[in-house]
C-alpha cells in the first residue's frame, strides 16, 4: 500500500495492513494482534495491554496466561543478552552524549573529550511490544521462545570497572522494563561512588509509571533516554509498526517535562528511520513540529534505511530525501538535528 493510500484511505485499507502483520508474526508463532479476552489476566507494562485468555501468551511473546495467573518475564527474569562496545560507540545519540562527546565532565563523564579506554554495555533483550515490518533486529523474535532466562542480577555482575554506560535496547526493553529497572538499581548500587549512565533505546510505548522511573535513573547517572519516532501519521505508524503512537507521543511529552531538571546534559533524544515512500519530509515535519513545540534544543537524528525483514524490496534513503528531511526538520525550528549512518545514502 502507497503512502498516500493509507494516510486517506485508512478505514478502507486497514483489513489488508493487519492481514500484512499477521503474516509476519506466524512464522514465530506470535499473536496476530494484542489479546483481548473478556476475563483474560491482563499485562499494563506496554501500550498493548494485553488480556490473555488461559493458555496463551501476550503480544511480546514474553508471557502466559497459567490457572490464572501471568508466567514468563519478571523483575528477576528476562530474555536478554549483552556486549561490550568500545566508546565512542554507535549509538545515536553519541553526538550529544557523555560517552561520545564528554559532556557533563566530571560529574557525568570519565574524560572531557570522548571516553578512549571505556566502554558501553550494550544489553539486547529479546522481545517487541511493535511488529515493525522493516525491523533491523528482526532476529530476535527466534529468541523470545527459545533463549535461557536471566536473572537481573547475572545482568549487572556483567559491569566491570571500565564500563561508563549501560544501553537498554533490542527488540524493544518495553515490555521487560521491571528487569532493566532492577537490573540498574543493582549495578549502580555494586558500582557506588563512580560513573555509570543508564541510557535507553525505545520505541516509547511502556506505562507511564515505568517512564517515570526510567527518568530518574538516567537523570541521576547521567544518561539519557532516545525514543524511535518512525512517523507522525496515526495511520502510517499502524501499517509499519502495527501499533498506535499516540502512547509514544505522550510518553515523549510526558519526559519532556523532565529536562529543566538537567538542562546542560540531553536527557531526551529523538531519532526517525528515513524509510522510502513512507517516512519523507511530511512525516519529519510533523515529528519536528511536536518536538519543537516541547523544547527546540531536543537532539534529533534523522536515519538511512536499508532494506531488511519484510520490507527488503525499498531502496536506500537517498541523499535527495535525507537533505529535504534535514531541512524540514530545522524549518520547524529544532536547533540540533543531524543525519546519522550516512555512508548507507545512495545518490
Amino acid at each position: 500500500m502507497c503512502s498516500d493510500c493509507i494516510r486517506h484511505d485508512f478505514d478502507q485499507v486497514l483489513p489488508i495492513i493487519k492481514q500484512a502483520h499477521h503474516k509476519a508474526r506466524e512464522p514465530f508463532a506470535l499473536p496476530p494482534y494484542p489479546p483481548k479476552a473478556e476475563g483474560g489476566k491482563t499485562c499494563r507494562i506496554c501500550v498493548n495491554e494485553c488480556s490473555i485468555p488461559e493458555g496463551e501468551v501476550s503480544y511480546c511473546g514474553l508471557r502466559t496466561n497459567m490457572k490464572g495467573k501471568l508466567s514468563g518475564a519478571t523483575a528477576n527474569l528476562a530474555k536478554v543478552s549483552w556486549y561490550y562496545d568500545p566508546l565512542p560507540t554507535n549509538c545515536v545519540a553519541d553526538w550529544v552524549c557523555p560517552g561520545g562527546t564528554g559532556a557533563g565532565y566530571p560529574d557525568f563523564a570519565y574524560r572531557s573529550g570522548v571516553e578512549h579506554g571505556y566502554k558501553n554495555l550494550a544489553v539486547f533483550y529479546q522481545a517487541c511490544s511493535f511488529d515493525c515490518l522493516f525491523c533491523q533486529n528482526w532476529h530476535y523474535r527466534r529468541l523470545v521462545s527459545s533463549q535461557p532466562w536471566v536473572t537481573a542480577s547475572k545482568l549487572a555482575e556483567a559491569v566491570d570497572n571500565h564500563t561508563a554506560c549501560i544501553c537498554f535496547f533490542g527488540g524493544d526493553p518495553t515490555p521487560q522494563l521491571p528487569h532493566a529497572i532492577y537490573a540498574s538499581k543493582l549495578a549502580l548500587k555494586q558500582n557506588q561512588g563512580r560513573i555509570l549512565r543508564i541510557c535507553w533505546e525505545t520505541n516509547g510505548s511502556m506505562h507511564p509509571a515505568l517512564l517515570r522511573q526510567m527518568a530518574e535513573l538516567s537523570l541521576n547517572s547521567g544518561g539519557c533516554i532516545k525514543f524511535d519516532l518512525k512517523a507522525w501519521s496515526e495511520p502510517i505508524y499502524i501499517a509499519l509498526c502495527g501499533v498506535s503512537n499516540k502512547r509514544t507521543l505522550d510518553n515523549f511529552r510526558l519526559l519532556a517535562g523532565y529536562i529543566k531538571r538537567r538542562p546542560l546534559l540531553p536527557l531526551l533524544v529523538a531519532s526517525t528511520l528515513l524509510v522510502p515512500g513512507y517516512v519523507g519530509k511530511e512525516e519529519v515535519a510533523g515529528i519536528a513540529g511536536f518536538i519543537s513545540s516541547l523544547d527546540p534544543d531536543i537532539p534529533y537524528a534523522l536515519l538511512a534505511f536499508h532494506p531488511d525483514f519484510l520490507m527488503t524490496d525499498l531502496p536506500v534513503t537517498s541523499k535527495q530525501q535525507a537533505m529535504e528531511c534535514l531541512e524540514a526538520a530545522r524549518a520547524a525550528g529544532l536547533s540540533r538535528v543531524r543525519l546519522g549512518n550516512i555512508h548507507l545514502l545512495r545518490d
